[in-house]
Formats: structure tokens, sequence, C-alpha cells
């Protein structure tokens, strides 16, 4: 089941998006070589907590951490650790937090240093597929038109959506109805209405769409090992389009 939000709990999670915002802006400033993961999980955890929010994903279903940091062929989901991030990595920074019951939810592929230029491209081309997304999520239109706008921007540029994780609706629960593919043809599915409120994220690779789980069971990675990126924002369906509330400024 779908669940509309109320404007009042739009406003919640739009807090905790925001927290969620100035934490990844203040991580992606620390991306830098030497610099390790757990690093950069201890920095987002004391940022939420001093902003009043609960770290969304350490405990949740046995996850140990308060950041997903998944660098290079790693996909989602990737423990943080010692490992030192090196001049050339691409790194994943996923978060969430929780004020008042209400969950935000937003990650940021990011470049250590200088990177090859398909590194550059498939962090600009994921980001891309993001915005067209957002802009497909608006009143009147279908569930898999954010699907295919990611899809089609994706494989536009010769790049491979990951097909086993999906995005998801987003409140009082991390995960909600509805699944979001990033693929798919266009007209299908629930139609968008006000007050729902989702976690669109593309993942793409350069190689491969698949992927495989390491023995940690949390690390999910390419098979290929080739380039994966990741970028979400949770985004309220509201009158007047699409409201991002893991942004800055509004507007992804």
């Amino acid at each position: 089941m779908i669940i509309l939000k109320s404007p009042w709990e739009i406003d919640l999670i739009r807090k905790s998006g925001r927290i969620v915002a100035e934490a990844l802006a203040r991580l992606t400033k620390l991306v830098e070589p030497g610099i390790t993961t757990l690093d950069l999980d201890l920095v987002a955890e004391e940022y939420i907590l001093k902003r009043g929010g609960t770290p969304a994903f350490k405990g949740y279903r046995g996850y140990p951490y308060t950041l997903c940091a998944s660098v290079n062929e790693q996909v989602v989901h990737a423990l943080p650790s010692e490992r030192k991030l090196r001049e050339g990595d691409i790194i994943s920074l996923d978060l969430g937090a929780i004020v008042d019951g209400y969950y935000g939810d937003a990650a940021v592929t990011v470049p250590v240093g200088q990177v090859s230029a398909e590194a550059k491209r498939l962090i600009d081309v994921t980001q891309e597929s993001l915005q067209r997304a957002i802009e497909a999520a608006r009143p009147g239109n279908r569930l898999s038109d954010i699907s295919h706008a990611v899809q089609s921007a994706v494989e536009a540029e010769g790049f491979a959506v990951v097909r086993v994780f999906v995005g998801h609706g987003i409140g009082r629960s991390l995960h909600e109805e509805p699944q979001i593919p990033n693929f798919g043809p266009p007209g299908h599915g629930p139609v968008l209405k006000t007050g729902m409120v989702l976690a669109i994220e593309p993942m793409v690779n350069t190689g491969s769409p698949d992927v495989m789980i390491l023995e940690d069971r949390w690390t999910a990675v390419t098979c290929d090992k080739s380039l994966s990126a990741h970028f979400e924002h949770t985004v309220a369906v509201t009158e007047n389009g699409t409201e991002v509330l893991t942004s800055l400024n509004g507007r992804g």
C-alpha cells in the first residue's frame, strides 16, 4: 500500500532530509586521498546526532554503521573500514537520518582527487539520470515514467543500470511501497499523486549491470569489477511538481 503523506509529515521528512543534505555536503568536502571510509562514517554520525537526528541505517536489519561508503566497483551498502581512499577512486556516500520518526535518505558519488575521464562521465551521467527521474515524478505521471527516465538517460551514454536494487517509498519507515526500478517502459504502474514521498536512486555501472554480494553479506560489487556510481534524493510529489527534500535548495 502506498501511503500518502500530509503536509506536516512532509515537513518532518524535509527536516530529516535537510540534515542528510548538510551531512553529505560536509562529507563531500572531506573526501581526499588518505582519509578512511571509517573516518567519514564517524563524521556522519556525529553530525546527525549534533543536529538532533538519529542515524537511519545504524542497526537497520543489523547494519552496524551510519554511512554506506562504496568505492569504485562497490555498488551499494559497503561497510566503512580502515580502507584509505586513493587518488582516482570514486566513492558513493549513502546516508539516512530520522527526525521525530520520519526518514530522509540520499546519496552522492564523489571523485577522489583527479579521476579518469570515464569515471567523471559515469558520475555526470548518473547524476543527470536522477535529475531526469525527479522531473518525471510529477502528479499525473505513472511510476514507470521515473524508471524509464533513468534507463533512457543511462543507456544513451553506453552505461548499464543496476536492476537488482530499486528506489522506494519513504516516510515512517525507511523502505515503503512502492518499489521504483531504474528501468522499464513508460506509462505503467500507479499514477503519481500529491503526497507521495519517494527515494529515487539510480545505480549505474560502466560495464555489465550484474552485481554480487560479498561475504560480509552487505557489500554489493559489480561482477566484472567495472566502476559503479550511485545518486539518490528523497522527493515529495506536490501540486506544483516535485520538491527535493534532501537538497540544500529544494531542487536537487
